[in-house]
């Protein structure tokens, strides 16, 4: 062989080797690649192992966790269905309270609105009563005898209200041989009063329908001709020299027509003055009377002064010998005080007495013999 040839084949060979050092190197290095694969795979294993024991724990904890969750869901859905069962009741009893006591209060709600609808229809029935009884004080006063009766009337309800039976008399007969609608008996000065009853209520209506100057102008010239007829009437007939006093009373039944002659007739008050006839309403008639009253009163106890003056003296002769027996009963006390002061020094010389026995027997029982046993005791211990 010649050189060249033997280069080929000495390069051949080193091309040989040289790839089988490579492949050698390769093999190795995936041997050493699959090591390193197996190790990863192995570590991967043992790690998704320690994850899969992890998970396996993870589970089992949230097993429980969920398992303590639901029972103290239960628990807590028990003690909410226990409460709420205690709050409906609780709710329902007062539920069942209130509409007892709305019942109750709306019974007696009603049965009060029945009670005063009754108390309601009854003064319906009143008013009603009142108004025929209203129309029919019309029908009277618009008669003048009736509305003589019903001033007469209501004179004889004040005057017997007030005074006693035996100061009054009704259509009691004068002198003159009229008679007086009511006679109030008095002691002289100033003697009985004559008490007349007047209702001029025509001119008075007249007087306050007046729809202009004309009309107002006549009817109070008619409503002051009517009182001072009625004055001069009373002033001739009921004021009778020695028998009556020097004045009498108009009575006018109607407080309205009163207040209407003093605020707008103030002349014809002044000559009713003149001619001794006081003119009086309900309200100055019970004034009148309650002072006529204490005049009677007065004149009563004036009457009654001797007898009690008498008995005022007899009273003193009782005070007098009540006295005289109070001295002697004062000195049968000066004497019993005394002899209780004689009887508590005998008792305090008593006492001191005693003290003094009770003293000597003392010293009698301490004899010299008897004192000198403790002694001699002592001695003989020693």
């Amino acid at each position: 062989m010649d050189q060249t040839t033997l280069w080929l084949i000495g390069g051949v060979i080193i091309a040989f080797v040289g790839v089988s050092l490579f492949i050698f190197a390769i093999v190795r290095r995936l041997g050493r690649h699959n090591q390193d694969m197996s190790a990863r795979i192995e570590e991967n294993k043992t790690g998704q192992m320690a994850q899969m024991q992890q998970l396996v724990q993870l589970t089992a904890s949230l097993e429980g966790r969920l398992r303590q969750m639901s029972e103290q869901a239960g628990k807590d859905r028990e003690e909410m269905n226990r409460t709420l069962a205690e709050r409906l009741d609780k709710v329902s009893q007062r539920m069942g309270d209130s509409l007892e006591k709305n019942t109750k209060d709306t019974t007696a709600s009603l049965g009060d609105l029945k009670s005063r609808l009754a108390v309601i229809d009854v003064a319906q029935k009143n008013i009603t009563e009142l108004s025929g009884q209203m129309m029919g004080l019309q029908d009277i006063l618009s008669n003048k005898q009736a509305r003589g009766a019903f001033g007469e009337i209501q004179l004889n309800d004040l005057v017997s209200q007030i005074l006693p039976p035996s100061a009054y008399g009704f259509q009691a007969p004068m002198g003159n041989g009229r008679r007086a609608d009511c006679l109030i008996k008095l002691p002289n000065p100033p003697g009985s009063i004559v008490v007349d009853a007047k209702f001029p209520l025509e001119s008075y209506h007249a007087l306050r329908n007046a729809e202009d100057d004309g009309q107002f102008k006549l009817a109070a010239a008619r409503f002051r001709a009517d009182i001072l007829k009625h004055v001069k009437d009373i002033s001739d007939k009921y004021i009778i020299p020695g028998e009556t006093a020097e004045s009498a009373l108009m009575f006018l039944p109607s407080e309205a027509v009163y207040a209407e002659l003093h605020a707008s007739f103030p002349d014809v008050v002044e000559k009713s003055y003149r001619a001794k006839v006081w003119i009086v309403s309900p309200t100055t008639l019970m004034a009148t009377l309650n002072t006529v009253r204490a005049v009677l009163k007065d004149a009563r106890m004036r009457e009654q002064a001797g007898v009690i003056q008498k008995e005022v003296g007899v009273l003193m002769e009782d005070v007098g010998r009540l006295d005289d027996r109070v001295g002697k009963l004062r000195v049968h006390f000066h004497q019993a005080e005394k002899d209780i002061g004689l009887i508590e020094t005998s008792a305090r010389k008593v006492m001191s007495r005693g003290e003094k026995i009770e003293g000597l027997q003392l010293e009698e029982a301490e004899s010299p013999a008897e004192a000198l046993e403790p002694v001699q005791g002592k001695l003989s211990v020693e």
